[in-house]
């Protein structure tokens, strides 16, 4: 059913899609050349369809960080397979997309959501699938979903702030719910079997 995803640590050859960008209230083109060129982290949102039911509060909740995402160094962009017409329709019928202001990715031929693995060939939908790139290009977070599970936007930033972090202190690593500010770890023989008092 699904083709052969990008493996973590591949790097994410280069893709042009289309847009609607409900912050210009217009249509425009995205590319993870541009991205990169402006030394900018890419985070690619897939979602199965407009008007449908968990999409809407997937990207309404998207919204709700898309603040502080850009603050971070992150373009934002979500994807299905809709046309750029249709997300346009969809912003204007509907409420939760409101506070919508990240660019919304039109592949109707599901070739970037065949590249990314999310492509179901019996539906023609994507999956639910959450990538992060950072700036050189190199695919470095993956999580993919069913149809009915919806995602979390805040794991999502904070998931997005330790890799901002770790990409400045690479010899440290986050341990699990790691929030901005809390202890790291730094990896060694002299903490193997002493996590636990590594952290106090």
């Amino acid at each position: 059913m699904m083709n052969e995803q990008l493996k973590i640590g591949d790097q994410v050859p280069n893709f042009l899609i289309e847009s609607y960008d409900p912050l210009k209230i217009d249509f425009g083109e995205v590319s993870l050349e541009s991205i990169k060129k402006n030394k900018k982290w890419t985070i690619l949102f897939f979602y199965p369809a407009d008007f449908t039911f968990v999409c809407p509060t997937e990207l309404a909740d998207l919204a709700d960080v898309h603040m502080e995402l850009k603050k971070l160094g992150v373009e934002v962009i979500s994807v299905s397979t809709d046309t750029k017409f249709t997300h346009l329709g969809w912003v204007r019928a509907e409420m939760l997309l409101k506070n919508v202001k990240y660019q919304m990715g039109a592949d109707p031929t599901g070739r970037v959501s065949k590249l990314f693995g999310v492509y179901d060939e019996q539906s023609g939908l994507a999956l639910r699938g959450t990538f992060i790139i950072n700036p050189d290009g190199i695919l470095i977070g993956s999580e993919i979903n069913y149809y009915n599970v919806g995602r979390n936007a805040d794991e999502l930033l904070r998931k997005m702030k330790a890799n901002v972090y770790l990409s400045a202190h690479p010899n440290e690593a986050c341990p699990a719910k790691w929030e901005e500010g809390d202890k790291t770890l730094k990896p060694g023989a002299d903490i193997v079997g002493k996590v636990y008092q590594a952290l106090k």
